[in-house]
């Protein structure tokens, strides 16, 4: 039982301020019928001086869940979004799609219609309490997320949010969901813990020595190992000790339809994202952080060759069928295991040194050709239609030299870009939940504000993002977004998905491919101008380089978002 002396505070408030006490510095919010006991939580806090994180008004869930992911890909710290009942929750199931496939924790809440219909603050009091109604109303994301629970009680406040954030960052990281009914979030709750310490910590995992030992014992004896990553190096750290073991090893890294750099791209053993050649050979291929390191259909595996996956998950138990070979798993943070592979290694690097200078120059050399071949193509495609590949090296040039960062959903692709850094390169989840890139760069950017953060997507992306709400949301938070839409006018990735099962099929033959265009395309530029962004669209490219140069101006020098649409070819 509650002590009726003690200070209380609104359940809600109570909630929302145990999120500042455990390390949540933004709620990403849009707000309903549900959240009267919410904004009066947030006001009585204020009131009485607690802590408390910063709310955003957000006006589409789906970029507050991409908002908190990219805020998190910034900074490592999970942030919070509260949706509106069961509508708004569904508009936040395609971003924890995305967040539970990348290991991204985030804490999502809802509200929950309210249960009672009289007699109790907070009942039913418009139509839609009884429409908002579901059975199970967290069936819709349960799939997507670590964990779920519906609150029963004021005084659970404090403990829940404390359990959610714990399990959000324990790993396998992930999103957690938890459920408010109205009338709970009413009632009082004691306030006199509300910024303790929390009082759950996050549980960690790392391989055992015997496995790291027996990791670096096949890395000595390979002839031909091979290093795929798609999800980074975990950290700074991560990726410089990364780039040493492959060049101390000459081990060649693909960089497999990356969603994060693990190397620099112009790194002597990167040989590109393309694994086939590499893959025919290995005798071991060292998998970091990878949901799908090959195809299967299309790539094979030397006989013989050992496998090792290294990451937080490495065996992605989330997913029903994976079925690539693991002959040891490495369980941890990509980071730690890579530096401690890396030290457990260094002690067969006398004895391996002449086949490790042989290796290193045959790696270095076909690195070198394969980086010249596609930058050459890239400059090729000037036009008469700009191609993808050449935008990205006009980027890359238009960024030499500056602190930033690119996301790229079906944007610029990685291949023709010279990035140094870790944090300089992420693409897409693999899950494919549209509308991702535009708002996770505004929570990048929001984290870090002197960061020229750079958001390139498909015209189709653009569409799927909200565009009107995000660019509402960089305006309204003072977000100097720099935002390039490479336009084709059709669904790309449909048209090259249908060319790769059917090459020689009809559709590959016909004059037009039925269900991919996008024509007539809308003028991208007012979309941004409704909102006061700076624009402009470029058609030719003798244009690209100065509208890039002025953009950046834009966001860097007079802190404005500024889209550039470019008209690319199909």
């Amino acid at each position: 039982m509650m002590d009726t002396k003690a200070p209380t505070i609104t359940a809600g408030g109570a909630l929302l301020a145990r999120l500042k006490a455990v390390g949540v510095d933004y709620i990403f919010a849009n707000s309903g019928t549900d959240f009267p006991p919410i904004i009066e939580g947030l006001a009585e806090a204020s009131a009485k001086q607690i802590p408390l994180p910063k709310a955003i008004v957000i006006p589409h869930e789906n970029a507050a869940m991409g908002m908190a992911h990219g805020y998190y890909l910034a900074t490592g710290r999970a942030q919070a979004v509260m949706a509106h009942t069961n509508v708004g929750l569904a508009n936040c199931v395609i971003g924890a799609i995305n967040a539970a496939t990348e290991h991204v924790p985030m804490l999502v809440f809802s509200g929950r219609t309210p249960v009672v219909e009289k007699g109790r603050l907070g009942a039913r009091t418009v139509p839609i309490g009884w429409g908002q109604e579901m059975r199970d109303q967290a069936a819709m994301i349960r799939e997507s997320v670590k964990w779920d629970y519906e609150l029963k009680f004021p005084e659970q406040a404090v403990d829940i949010v404390d359990r959610a954030f714990a399990i959000a960052n324990s790993t396998p990281r992930g999103p957690v969901y938890l459920s408010l009914p109205r009338e709970v979030l009413c009632e009082p709750c004691p306030s006199d813990e509300l910024e303790a310490p929390a009082t759950i910590a996050a549980a960690s995992a790392a391989p055992r020595r015997a496995d790291i030992e027996a990791a670096a014992k096949l890395l000595s004896e390979a002839k031909n190992p091979l290093i795929i990553a798609q999800r980074g190096a975990g950290s700074a750290e991560g990726f410089e000790t990364l780039s040493r073991l492959a060049d101390d090893w000459g081990i060649a890294i693909c960089q497999y339809w990356a969603i994060q750099l693990a190397a620099p791209t112009d790194h002597p053993m990167a040989v590109g994202g393309d694994p086939a050649e590499w893959l025919a050979k290995a005798d071991l291929v060292l998998v970091i952080d990878s949901l799908a390191p090959w195809s299967p259909d299309i790539h094979a595996l030397k006989p013989g060759c050992k496998v090792v996956h290294i990451g937080e998950d490495p065996l992605y138990a989330r997913f029903p069928i994976r079925s690539f070979p693991c002959d040891l798993a490495l369980v941890g943070d990509a980071a730690d295991v890579i530096i401690e592979l890396a030290d457990a290694a260094s002690s067969f690097l006398p004895r391996t040194e002449t086949a490790r200078i042989a290796r290193r120059a045959e790696v270095a050399t076909a690195a070198a050709k394969r980086r010249s071949t596609i930058l050459e193509r890239a400059a090729a495609g000037r036009g008469p239609v700009m191609s993808k590949a050449f935008v990205s090296t006009c980027l890359s040039k238009a960024i030499e030299g500056r602190d930033a960062a690119i996301l790229s959903e079906l944007g610029v692709p990685l291949e023709e870009l010279t990035l140094q850094a870790p944090d300089t390169w992420y693409q897409e989840p693999h899950s494919g939940g549209l509308g991702w890139c535009f708002p996770a760069a505004l929570g990048m950017k929001l984290a870090r504000p002197d960061r020229l953060i750079v958001a390139t997507m498909g015209d189709g992306s653009y569409m799927f993002s909200n565009p009107v709400a995000c660019h509402q949301i960089a305006e309204a938070a003072d977000i100097p977004l720099l935002i390039l839409v490479l336009n084709n006018s059709e669904w790309g990735a449909v048209r090259q998905s249908v060319l790769g099962v059917y090459p020689d099929g009809y559709a590959a033959k016909a004059n037009t491919m039925p269900l991919v265009s996008l024509a007539p395309t809308p003028d991208f530029t007012k979309v941004a101008a409704a909102s006061r962004a700076w624009t402009a669209r470029v058609d030719r490219a003798e244009d690209l380089a100065g509208a890039l140069a002025a953009a950046i101006e834009q966001a860097t020098m007079h802190k404005t978002q500024a889209l550039v649409e470019i008209r690319i070819a199909p």
